[in-house]
């Protein structure tokens, strides 16, 4: 690759990867920077571009319809995505002039050899350029807010049917422009004001969260990889969320601890350091490659008492029994859309098989807690049939277990639910779409 690509080419590959092979978003993103030397301005242009083309798709497809007699499936793929990105420009952002966005979208045509396509390109942004952002639909409810927000209507019905109306509009506001981002402090190596001095020192806006000890929110860092205290271990990348998940399952030292579907292996580091590195954490997955994150992440972290177990979560045993056990399982992450937009275009089948193979995976951990012993169920998802569904259906079918009350300082709950649950909201926490339950062996 070019080391002096330029921010609107890094976007169009990136993009490509992520709209032709259906990559996720973070790790083509990642991959394409690593790859360039492009200089932090070029590399803040191309995240600009590129995650709020993926934001905005839908919206971008409908004023691609009110300009282009052509209609949108018959667009050359890489032509669209030019236009996608020349249209972003234009509406989205005011620091661009709009003669700049459609030269450079020409340019770009020409440099990926789409001759045919450069005059249509130039038309429909300039047609763009003088009229501006086209009426939304008013008649239609559903379609106003699936084009305004860039949704897809099956989310929007669920997320209406099961939180109203005024939560829903909150969330789909919620959803656009970069969210911070979240690390642990590894505590074995460091403390919060030391990393927050070594961060600062190198121009990174850093501040302690406000919800959570042992937390930070980092913005304008560029990529964090490269930098010599995530090399070191000082910190690995976690929401709040997931931290807070691991604060309710609260691992003292010594604890013996089960961790079902570990992989990448965040939450397992997590509790090792709240643990002071003092116990043991048994940390399972169904592939062996996701094993050998958690080793890596753990090795980086110098936490040595995690052991690895490739593990079917459904059905495995574990061989003995434990003090606490966290069962984060896989789900259709609903709730980490403004992390990872692509995934508000994929496909909502398989949502009526999910919570059956998530709670098949909670009873399953659940004969693995000791007597008197913590078991928590978490999703990072928004969808009640997935979260407090599973949690009550939990309840009902096993009394060998109670609910065990949710209580963390600073938190807002912005829906009415069990003590033993908690829904986390990005417009009422800051913090991504998250589900935590709890309950206690009697």
């Amino acid at each position: 690759m070019d080391n002096n690509i330029n921010g609107r080419t890094l976007a169009f590959n990136a993009l490509l990867r992520v709209l032709e092979d259906e990559a996720y978003s973070n790790i083509a993103f990642d991959t394409m920077i690593s790859r360039s030397e492009a200089n932090p301005r070029e590399v803040g242009l191309a995240a600009a571009i590129f995650y709020g083309v993926l934001e905005r798709k839908l919206t971008l497809d409908y004023i691609i319809s009110k300009f282009s007699k052509t209609p949108i499936k018959k667009i050359e793929p890489k032509a669209l995505i030019i236009l996608y990105m020349g249209i972003y420009q234009i509406i989205y952002m005011d620091r661009i002039p709009d003669s700049a966005a459609v030269n450079e979208s020409v340019k770009l045509c020409k440099k990926q050899k789409l001759f045919s396509a450069s005059g249509f390109i130039n038309g429909v942004l300039r047609s763009v350029s003088r009229s501006g952002m086209p009426e939304l639909p008013s008649k239609n409810k559903a379609q106003y807010l699936s084009i305004k927000y860039s949704f897809p209507k099956e989310i929007i019905a669920l997320w209406q049917k099961s939180y109203g109306e005024e939560i829903t509009e909150k969330l789909l506001e919620s959803q656009s422009g970069r969210p911070p981002l979240c690390a642990r402090v590894n505590t074995i190596k460091t403390n919060t004001d030391e990393l927050i001095k070594l961060l600062t020192d190198k121009g990174i806006s850093v501040e302690k969260s406000k919800l959570i000890e042992n937390a930070v929110l980092i913005e304008n860092s560029g990529s964090l990889t490269r930098l010599a205290e995530f090399k070191k271990g000082l910190f690995h990348i976690e929401d709040i969320s997931s931290q807070l998940c691991c604060e309710v399952l609260a691992p003292k030292k010594g604890d013996r601890v089960l961790d079902v579907c570990a992989a990448p292996g965040g939450k397992s580091v997590t509790m090792a350091e709240m643990m002071q590195n003092d116990g043991m954490i048994l940390a399972c997955d169904l592939y062996p490659q996701r094993l050998k994150l958690i080793e890596e992440n753990a090795k980086k972290a110098s936490i040595n008492i995690i052991r690895t177990k490739l593990a079917d979560a459904q059905n495995q045993d574990y061989g003995q029994k434990f003090q606490r056990v966290l069962c984060d399982v896989p789900c259709s992450g609903f709730g980490i859309i403004r992390r990872k937009p692509e995934l508000r275009y994929k496909s909502v089948t398989g949502l009526d098989t999910l919570p059956d193979l998530q709670y098949l995976i909670l009873c399953n951990a659940a004969r693995f807690v000791a007597d008197g012993g913590t078991l928590v169920y978490s999703t990072c998802t928004l969808n009640p049939n997935e979260n407090g569904k599973n949690a009550e259906r939990f309840l009902k079918e096993h009394n060998d277990f109670k609910p065990y009350d949710i209580k963390l300082d600073n938190i807002i709950r912005g829906i009415d639910e069990p003590d033993n649950q908690l829904t986390l909201f990005p417009h009422t926490n800051g913090t991504d779409g998250f589900f935590i339950s709890a309950f206690v062996r009697k």
